[in-house]
């Protein structure tokens, strides 16, 4: 039986992370994706010039008209935009508990632009975060969550991500792409283990939409029935050899997507 997952997330027209990303995501794991919008930008690779919410009932609409009819084996939620579409999502969500659901807080666009209005910080780690079967959160927003400095070092970030479980999801990944050195380390912390997660640091500028990808890979895997830290250990490995394909594509002239068909379009273009 194939999976069905759904994506609450922005737009991204250019193609390489939200909502794009996230269904691309989800047809290379092999599930069947879906969609509600929470927000339309207007960005390219090389930044984002614009951004327009959706109207908080809407996106309740949204994902009430999908769980009215399809039957939803695990959510990934992206970017939320503000604190009025965090706590709609959240009345939708508490209804359908039981249901794998993996959060990555998107705050900062891979060029720097704001992605989530500050005051949407507490909806998101009170309403948000205790629904999450795990959270997916680069170092700097790791540190906007729990309210302190950015960690520079692989020590402090297992005691972050500890501090993040306390705050209610059933598991914590902490990225550290952001740390400096050769290696891209991964932290997953439960509250019955920890795990670490290495791979080399890839020499390329492509990596639009990386983090939306490696966590709708999650959710898929989740979907599947595959506890977290399998799901993880698969999403990293495809992610890892979607980056080092990511060259082979052309898109743009800033910071490229990674290349979520690897597999599937080996050869076709050589």
């Amino acid at each position: 039986m194939i999976r069905n997952v759904l994506s609450i997330a922005g737009s991204d027209p250019s193609g390489g992370a939200g909502i794009q990303a996230d269904l691309k995501s989800f047809s290379a794991r092999g599930v069947f994706g879906m969609a509600a919008l929470t927000s339309l930008t207007a960005q390219n690779t090389q930044g984002v010039s614009g951004v327009v919410a959706v109207d908080p009932s809407f996106v309740a609409e949204q994902i009430r008209m999908v769980f009215t009819d399809v039957r939803v084996d695990a959510v990934k939620i992206g970017m939320i935009v503000n604190a009025t579409i965090a706590e709609a999502v959240a009345d939708v969500l508490e209804s359908h508990q039981g249901i794998p659901v993996v959060l990555d807080p998107v705050m900062v666009a891979k060029g720097g632009a704001s992605l989530l209005d500050p005051e949407a910080v507490e909806a998101l780690r009170s309403r948000l975060l205790p629904l999450a079967t795990v959270i997916t959160p680069n170092l700097p927003e790791a540190a906007v969550l729990l309210g302190e400095r950015e960690t520079a070092d692989r020590a402090t970030m297992g005691d972050q991500a500890r501090r993040l479980l306390a705050l209610g999801p059933a598991a914590v990944l902490l990225k550290g792409g952001h740390l400096a050195g050769e290696e891209s380390p991964d932290v997953l912390v439960t509250r019955e283990r920890t795990d670490w997660f290495d791979a080399p640091r890839i020499p390329t500028r492509n990596m639009h939409g990386t983090g939306c990808s490696l966590s709708s890979a999650i959710a898929a895997e989740l979907a599947k029935g595959l506890s977290v830290r399998t799901a993880t250990r698969i999403a990293k490995d495809w992610l890892t050899e979607a980056v080092e394909a990511a060259d082979q594509l052309s898109v743009g002239s800033g910071h490229g997507p990674v290349h979520h068909f690897h597999k599937l379009w080996e050869g076709e273009f050589s």
